[in-house]
Order: structure tokens, then sequence, then C-alpha cells
């Protein structure tokens, strides 16, 4: 998929764009002396990410606000030094934004599509982003092989799915930290059944980058309960 984002049928590729005043000062905050590597993500989200169509052309412009910074500030709800699952990575969205604002995470990207892996893969070559994997899988069985302490996502699915793709990566400890819109709160309340069965506790819906961005990211957190204490 190519083409600039000026318009239907103007050509030449697609630009990174760049960033307001306030979104260039969040991401100083954010990945501090990384910056530039936050800079090339963007880049490489804006042309090969486009023309691969991991993400619609119409997105571009709204890269840094919409899409990095929104994932990059849940970063503050994350303890130093842990590994974490991203499940079903895509664009690397939080994995990626992740990786470049905690260089101190361990991170495991979980994308099943070939042609993804094949992007993320190329994409953490040229970053160096040597605290990150990929695996080509599904979420429903990564469990087999990998134990983390974190494990996010964001556009995934409803939670109703989500919770037992995603609790049992943390082998009954640790917490889950999914990216969601407005109707979080709802979410949640439609899958109480979903989250008891696969051994989740405490749902709660968080915010990241309050006095950051103009609208907070919201996250839904829960948290994995050791299975002799489940009910």
């Amino acid at each position: 998929m190519t083409g600039s984002i000026d318009g239907p049928g103007a050509a030449g590729p697609a630009r990174p764009p760049i960033p307001t005043r306030e979104q260039a000062r969040a991401a100083d905050r954010v990945f501090g002396d990384r910056r530039e590597l936050a800079d090339r993500y963007v880049g490489h989200l804006a042309t090969s990410g486009i023309e691969r169509g991991l993400l619609g052309p119409r997105e571009v412009p709204r890269l840094w606000d919409r899409h990095v910074l929104n994932c990059a500030v849940v970063e503050e709800l994350i303890p130093a030094g842990v590994r974490v699952a991203d499940v079903g990575s895509g664009a690397g969205l939080p994995g990626l934004a992740l990786a470049i604002a905690r260089p101190d995470l361990r991170i495991d990207l979980i994308e099943p599509l070939e042609r993804r892996v094949a992007w993320l893969d190329e994409v953490i070559e040229d970053l160096g982003l040597d605290h990150v994997r990929v695996h080509r899988d599904r979420a429903e069985t990564a469990a087999s092989t990998i134990d983390v302490d974190v494990v996010t996502s964001r556009a995934v699915s409803a939670l109703t799915t989500l919770v037992p793709w995603s609790m049992p990566l943390l082998h009954g400890s640790g917490r889950m930290l999914a990216i969601k819109g407005r109707s979080a709160g709802e979410e949640i309340v439609k899958a109480e059944k979903a989250i008891r069965r696969a051994g989740g506790v405490r749902p709660v819906v968080l915010t990241a980058g309050d006095g950051l961005l103009p609208v907070p990211t919201t996250v839904v957190a829960i948290d994995a309960a050791p299975a002799g204490t489940r009910r």
C-alpha cells in the first residue's frame, strides 16, 4: 500500500508526521535519551508499516498521539526489570513503544501472522532492541513456552476473550494491562465470569499519562491469583 497522506492520487510515499510541540514535549518525557529511537519507529510505521497494511494510511497524522504516546505512557504502570508479554502485537503497539521507553524490560511480542512477524523482526533489528523477542504464535497457546510478570494488549479483543488468552501467560503471578476505551468499566462487568474462571482478581480501570497527554490512556488492570487462592 503506497501513496501520500496528502490525499487520494497524490504521488510519493507517506512521510513520518512531525510531532506538535506538546507531542514532542511528551515524547521527550517518556522516551528520554531514547527519543531518537522513537522517531525512527514512527518512521517505520509511517512508511513500511503502511505499505504492508499494518496500519491504514489515515492513521499517519495520528501516529504520535493516538498510537505511540498512547501506548508508551503505560510504562508508568510497569515495575522495573520485569518480563512483559505483548499479546497480538501487530505493528508493535504497545510492545515496541514500551521497549523503546523501557530498556530495563524483557519483552516478548506474540503475533500469529507471518507478515507482521517479519516486519517486527526488521524494526527490532534496525532499532537495536536486543531485549525484545518475537514469537509467531497465538496467545491462547503461547503459555506453554512463555511465563511473564506483565501481559499487555491493545485493540485485540473484548475482555471476555482477551482475559482467557492473557492470564495463563502470568502462571498465577503478575498483572494484565489491557489498553481500552471509554467503555472499559462496562467491559469489566461483562467479563466478570471470564475473569474469575481465568484466575483474575481485583479488576480496576486505571489511567496513564495524566498531566502529560491531552487524553490519558485508559487501562484495565487485572491481577493474577495463584491457583491455590482462587475461589
